[in-house]
Order: structure tokens, then sequence, then C-alpha cells
């Protein structure tokens, strides 16, 4: 990245937000000593204009920034560093610099495909997603048969609760099938976007 730190006498602005949630934790500024820091260690460095240092976030409290990834704006003077967060960022002990709360339920799919896709890549002994993918698409495909009749059961004759339980298995062994295709649950959403448009003409 060729930033340009002289606009702002040394500094640029660094856009903080949630990987998975997408929302915006905080801002800060980096030198270009800061930002050097961030790429070695991996944790959200900032430069401090009240301390007039170095301040890695999370250095006193443990509440570490995990860098994902980083972008720069279209005049290469601005950063955009999606990241994990180690509990809360706002000093007041907020999730966010905003007072907003950094939740977003909807988005651990996301996680959950990620952790998924590293089971696949890596293939650890003793884990279930492991044992899963080594049984086949045939077993990977009856389990996911299996989990949808039982949410079925729940939805017409059992719980609220355990309609709720087996629905997550469903997703979950759907999520394995599809890894092993070569696909990720975003492929569903797109199609399900696509179909939710006044242009899309049925199969």
């Amino acid at each position: 990245m060729n930033l340009d730190f002289e606009k702002m006498n040394g500094l640029i602005p660094a856009i903080i937000q949630d990987n998975y949630t997408q929302k915006v934790l905080m801002l800060g500024f980096m030198n270009e000593e800061a930002y050097q820091k961030t790429l070695e260690t991996g944790k959200v460095t900032f430069f401090s204009r009240t301390k007039n240092r170095l301040w890695t976030k999370g250095e006193e409290s443990g509440n570490f920034l995990n860098v994902v990834d980083i972008k720069v704006d279209c005049d290469n003077d601005t950063l955009l560093i999606k990241a994990n967060p180690v509990g809360p960022v706002c000093h007041t002990g907020a999730d966010t610099c905003w007072g907003e709360e950094n939740k977003q339920d909807i988005m651990f799919i996301k996680e959950l495909q990620d952790f998924i896709c590293k089971r696949y890549e890596e293939m650890p002994e003793g884990s279930y997603t492991t044992s899963l993918f080594k049984s086949g698409v045939n077993k990977m495909a009856q389990k996911v048969g299996e989990e949808a009749v039982e949410a079925v059961i729940e939805a017409c004759n059992g719980t609220d609760e355990r309609l709720i339980y087996e629905g997550a298995d469903l997703i979950y062994h759907l999520i394995v099938l599809l890894t092993s295709k070569g696909y990720r649950i975003e492929d569903l959403a797109r199609e399900l976007k696509e179909r939710h448009s006044s242009t899309w003409k049925r199969h």
C-alpha cells in the first residue's frame, strides 16, 4: 500500500470494523510506525495524540483488536481495518465507541462457515466435523435428511425449543455438506437474493 501520511501531518485515520458483525467499532489515527507495527503484530496499534506515543489497543485492558484485513480508500489516506475484537472496544466498557451493542447473531453463521472451512482444510483428529467430511458425500447428505425430518417432527408434534435445536442441527450439517462440495452458505444467500428480485424466473 502506498499510503499518504502527509495530508494530516504524518497521521491517517483508521476505521475499525468488526469482521463478522460489520459494526464500526472505533476510529483512531496511525502514523507510519503504528501502521507497520499493526502489520507486524496483527494487533491494531494507533498513534495516541494525547499520550504522544504508539498505543496498541488492549495493551492495558487485554481487549485487543486482532487484524483480519486492511483496506485503503481511493485517496490512499484512510484505512478500513476489519478485526476480531477481544472484549469491549470503548474505554467506557461499551462494545463500540458509539455506545452500540456489537451483536448480530445472524452473522455468526458466517463465522461458523469459516470455522467449518478451516476444519475441512486441516482435518484435525477427534473433531466431529472432520468425521463428517471423512464419511463421504452420501453420509453427509443422509445426515442433512435426518436432521430435516427431525425438524419437521418437532414443528408438527414437538416443542418450539426442540424445533430451534433441530433446526440449528440442520443448518450446521447443511453447511458441512455445502463445504464438501466447494460451496458456502453465502451461495445459498446469493440464490435467495436473486429469487427476491422482480426479474427472477423459476428454473
